[in-house]
């Protein structure tokens, strides 16, 4: 299954209602506030690569208050 993390930044005082925003996504497994250089990280997964990159690009990107991206797509899982 094609798994990317995407690390994102938000406007400044935004990250809790982008957040809780991308949470309900479909496709994003799961989603945190962090500190450092990004506000946001998100797991995102789906059935075929093409789906993948339509979610990071139509419907996480485009939410409101996000500035920027950064998409890192899973090469191997875990075993």
């Amino acid at each position: 299954m094609p798994t990317a993390f995407v690390l994102i930044n938000t406007e400044i005082g935004s990250e809790a209602n982008v957040l809780e925003t991308l949470r309900t996504v479909e496709g994003v497994d799961e989603a945190f506030a962090v500190y450092g250089v990004y506000d946001i990280i998100a797991r995102i997964k789906a059935d075929t690569m093409d789906k993948l990159k339509e979610i990071v690009t139509w419907r996480v990107r485009r939410l409101d208050r996000v500035r920027s991206t950064l998409t890192m797509i899973v090469v191997e899982a875990a075993k």
